[in-house]
């Protein structure tokens, strides 16, 4: 007979339920929406700037905080209320346990220890007639729990049940319910369970569903219109060569500025009047373009919009400045889009899987968009006039026959007095602002090192090696310069060099032409000095002689030292060199005794084991930190929290990105896909790779790196790499066999291992013995 279901009568066990369904959704909740103070988070505003645009943009941002305070709100009273819930249930629950573990039918009835059966049975009466079910005062659960107290005091098996197992019915058999009120399966309840079931699981869910499916689905991983990406591929294949201009009428096409695929723009009856008078306002708009969807009435509007922008035209306040909110708002992470769509047309095209290759001029120019939308800024501006309060008038003091300043790194690296005299126009809270804003700006110290991984020669590369490109960003502000501190840019600079100079002097060291190591540890200070004194007029006459000397002397000093292993240690450099034999200086060893020449040779090849098997452990270990590494930022995932830019006429708080790739400039032609650093805050590594060429040579390639933010902070660094014929394959001595080998192998393996068959000869042959 199978165990029967019941359904909860007390409720008891729908508590356990209510609980456990109340969990999955508060903890999740909480762990997400919940604010967290040890989160980054994104600074309103990264620099105090009294300009302006920098008020209104204030203003701007302070509209949006009461909703977003008040959608914060909510969610906190909502979690609070969950959880108060939850706490209530953990407490009902508590109290019922509590309840039936601890069962004294002496408290329940009132009565002391001591009390009587007569006593017993008063306080029993007195109680049950003021609990009984049928009284207004009545209580059926608390009656029966009068009653089995009374019977625990009074039967004598309900006595012995109670001391013995703690309850008055005996020992308690396992039993197995529903954590579901018995209500739910009531034919008076049933129309109304069966309709919140239909209303939840078969519309409300299916339609939520539905809706949150077919919304993802027209997404890309990056928030981007899978329609859009698809005009992107569609204008780029037909483009290869795109200039600035065109990319910003594909820019201006995008689906996220049409109403039907995106449900916040705003189509108002003013713009039949409004646009067309923009329009006339702004030249080269290239409004007449019949191609589609260049020339939809919602793409002429966002080009409008984009270079009125780029112009810094005012705009109606109420209608077309808040579409010019929008379209800027979505700008950056449509170029990025764009930048993406154009690096895989050019890995299509490498690969043979489509005839047009973009060129490099086209991936720049869209690279080039970006940090003219977020400081609103034609290409052809200077960059000076992302700094506050410098207008189109002011160039003429920045270009002059005294002084050539044309990027805003060369303003700071000026002394005080002479850029206080080059705004001299300026108020002083008004230069204030203007410093102020310098100092944020980046100071980016890029490192570039080009290397082959997972190679016995890691800086030798090879005819289709895979080269690795490590770039270092470390960033710092232009407060530096402005304080005149350029002494830590120097010194920086001067470390690498004489790092450099390190890695040199190493290699001469390793390799000498005189096959003596003790001159080589002074060569450094040689060639300085060679150097210095050709550079001098008449230095003809007694100067070589005296560098001669200055050469000898620390070389015989050098041998000296050399010569007693007691007082200096012998250089490391020596264990690369050829042995040599003292024998003859020494005037011979004795006969039957190894020489010391044999004994230091010996000891150099230990050594030489020692250092080879020290350089593979260093070497491993280098592989498996950078692996973990790459693990890491991996599992931590790509923060975009960096540093926000001052760009008061971008609708929001942006922040800076950098891309960096390889690229061939002579064959305009990019080699990697462009890499977008979004969370360099003080230092970020990142790695680029791609294949050597095929044919053995000398080859020139650009690692450039690119503001989206910024406009003249861009950098190049060149790097040459000494292509060389690649290895060919050794085969190992232990697969070159003989076919005799092969042969006497195979019979010795025969011989080595017995079968069943010559185990059962054996034991013939034991018993006839």
């Amino acid at each position: 007979m199978g165990q029967k279901f019941q359904y909860d009568e007390s409720g008891n066990t729908f508590l356990y339920f209510v609980m456990a369904f109340l969990g999955l959704i508060l903890i999740p909740c909480s762990y997400y929406f919940w604010p967290n103070p040890d989160k980054p988070k994104e600074k309103r505003s990264g620099v105090q700037c009294n300009c302006d645009a920098c008020i209104v943009k204030e203003d701007v941002l302070k509209r949006k905080e009461p909703r977003k305070k008040l959608k914060r709100l909510a969610i906190r009273i909502a979690l609070s209320l969950g959880w108060i819930l939850f706490a209530f249930v953990a407490y009902k629950i508590t109290q019922t346990d509590y309840e039936y573990a601890n069962f004294d039918p002496y408290e329940i009835l009132g009565v002391p220890l001591s009390a009587s059966t007569a006593e017993i049975k008063k306080a029993y009466r007195k109680l049950s007639l003021l609990y009984h079910p049928d009284k207004e005062t009545g209580d059926e659960k608390l009656f029966m729990k009068l009653t089995k107290a009374y019977q625990a005091l009074t039967d004598d098996t309900a006595r012995r049940n109670w001391e013995k197992y703690g309850n008055p019915d005996g020992p308690g058999a396992m039993s197995f319910g529903i954590a579901l009120p018995s209500w739910i399966v009531d034919k008076e309840n049933s129309v109304w369970v069966l309709g919140l079931y239909a209303l939840v699981f078969m519309i409300a869910l299916p339609t939520t569903v539905g809706i949150w499916w077919y919304r993802s689905i027209q997404y890309s991983s990056d928030k981007v219109l899978l329609d859009t990406t698809q005009l992107y591929y569609y204008f780029f294949h037909k483009t290869p060569q795109m200039q600035l201009k065109r990319a910003l009428m594909v820019l201006a096409a995008s689906m996220e500025f049409e109403k039907g695929h995106n449900s916040q723009v705003q189509e108002r009856v003013s713009d039949n009047l409004e646009v067309p008078a923009l329009i006339k306002q702004l030249p080269n708009l290239n409004e007449k373009n019949k191609e589609r969807p260049l020339c939809f009435h919602y793409s002429v509007k966002a080009r409008a919009l984009l270079h009125a922008h780029l112009s810094r035209m005012p705009l109606p306040p109420n209608t077309l400045e808040i579409d010019r909110q929008l379209v800027i708002r979505k700008s950056p992470y449509l170029i990025q889009e764009m930048v993406t769509c154009v690096s895989q047309l050019i890995m299509l095209a490498h690969a043979g899987r489509i005839g047009r290759l973009p060129t490099l001029d086209t991936i720049e120019s869209v690279m080039k968009m970006s940090p003219m939308i977020v400081q609103a800024l034609w290409e052809t501006r200077s960059p000076m006039m992302q700094l506050p309060h410098i207008t189109e008038d002011m160039q003429k003091y920045f270009m002059s026959k005294k002084r050539q300043i044309s990027t805003v790194q060369q303003f700071c690296q000026m002394k005080d007095e002479e850029r206080r005299n080059i705004l001299k126009g300026l108020s002083d809270d008004q230069y204030v602002d203007v410093m102020r804003v310098c100092a944020s700006m980046p100071l980016i110290d890029f490192k570039v090192q080009c290397e082959v991984l997972d190679d016995e020669e890691s800086a030798v590369v090879t005819a289709g090696a895979i080269v690795t490109v490590t770039v270092t960003l470390t960033r710092n502000s232009m407060s530096s310069l402005l304080k005149g501190e350029n002494a830590a840019v120097k010194s920086s600079q001067a470390l690498a060099a004489a790092q450099d100079d390190q890695d040199e002097d190493k290699e001469n060291r390793e390799v000498d032409a005189d096959g003596n190591p003790q001159q080589v540890q002074n060569k450094k200070p040689v060639w300085q000095k060679k150097k210095g004194g050709g550079k001098k007029p008449g230095g003809k006459g007694k100067n070589p002689p005296q560098k001669k000397n200055a050469v000898v002397v620390p070389a015989i000093k050098a041998a000296k030292n050399a010569e007693t292993p007691e007082k200096s240690e012998k250089p490391k450099e020596m264990k690369a060199l050829p042995d040599y034999d003292d024998s003859d200086d020494e005037g011979g060893a004795s006969d039957g005794s190894m020489s010391d020449s044999d004994s230091g040779s010996e000891n150099q090849n230990k050594e030489m084991a020692t250092s080879g098997n020290e350089d593979d452990d260093d070497e491993w270990e280098k592989c498996q930190s950078r692996l973990a590494k790459n693990k890491e930022r991996a599992l931590e995932g790509k923060s975009k929290i960096s540093h926000p830019v001052h760009c008061p006429y971008f609708p929001e708080v942006k922040q800076e990105y950098w891309w960096t790739y390889v690229s061939d400039r002579k064959n305009k032609q990019l080699v990697t896909a462009p890499y977008l650093v979004t969370n360099l805050i003080r230092v970020e590594e990142c790695q680029l790779q791609f294949t050597a060429p095929r044919k053995p040579g000398h080859y020139k390639f650009t690692v450039c790196l690119r503001s989206d933010s910024f406009m003249g902070f861009d950098q190049l660094r060149e790097i040459k790499l000494d292509v060389q014929e690649a290895k060919q394959i050794e085969e190992h001595p232990q697969w070159e066999m003989s076919d005799e080998e092969e042969e006497k192998e195979v019979e010795s393996e025969e011989s080595e291992y017995a079968t069943d068959d010559d185990v059962d000869v054996d034991e013939e042959d034991e018993d006839d013995d």
